[in-house]
């Protein structure tokens, strides 16, 4: 399905193209340690910040493996924007990866909600990192991830709600999108982040 097709069943998505721009923005990230890596990275970040920080990583490795992020040191991980608790999260999962406990290759075959209950075993990994993950990933169609702000706050201007949905109002009114919910989340994040660049872009002209 594309972008037009989804609008064309409900008309927040032609709002989100029409504010974001036709050609949807590129949410995609690596499969495998790479892109588990850079789902922990940005958690809790900004979208611009999360990308920034990635790049600086992508750097200084080259080829981002669990055996090179192993040899960087608690200091230098720091100055590449990880907190104290990313650090541990972060070296958690490369030790898992190189040592065999997480079998990414069985994850990515297994079903949605299988995948999710067996990444979320891993310490800083709960369920919107391993949905988004699923998600820009591994290009999974129908996930929904309504942990997810820029989703909470995307829907509710995009409705004209008054208050910010609860994840019970965002699973029902997400129903008639499935099984394109992933899409659905990508036109709702393309319209939120046009919103903060256009905000930007405000904040800079001001005297």
């Amino acid at each position: 399905m594309t972008p037009q097709q989804l609008a064309a069943i409900d008309p927040i998505f032609a709002e989100a193209l029409r504010v974001g721009g036709p050609e949807l923005r590129d949410f995609s990230r690596p499969d495998g340690f790479p892109g588990l890596l850079r789902v922990v990275m940005e958690q809790q970040l900004a979208t611009v910040v999360a990308v920034a920080l990635w790049n600086k990583l992508v750097a200084r490795l080259d080829t981002v493996t669990p055996e090179g992020f192993l040899t960087l040191g608690d200091e230098e991980l720091r100055s590449l924007g990880f907190s104290r608790q990313k650090i541990g999260y972060a070296r958690g999962l490369a030790e898992a990866v190189a040592g065999g406990r997480l079998d990414l290759d069985a994850i990515h075959a297994m079903e949605d909600e299988a995948a999710i209950a067996a990444l979320v075993q891993l310490k800083g990994i709960g369920r919107w990192s391993a949905e988004i993950y699923l998600m820009t990933a591994l290009g999974r169609p129908d996930i929904w991830p309504v942990g997810d702000l820029a989703i909470q706050l995307g829907v509710q201007r995009l409705k004209g709600w008054a208050e910010k949905p609860s994840q019970a109002e965002l699973e029902a009114v997400a129903e008639p999108w499935r099984p394109h919910r992933s899409l659905a989340a990508q036109l709702v994040w393309h319209h939120y982040v046009a919103l903060q660049e256009q905000a930007r872009a405000k904040r800079k002209k001001r005297p």
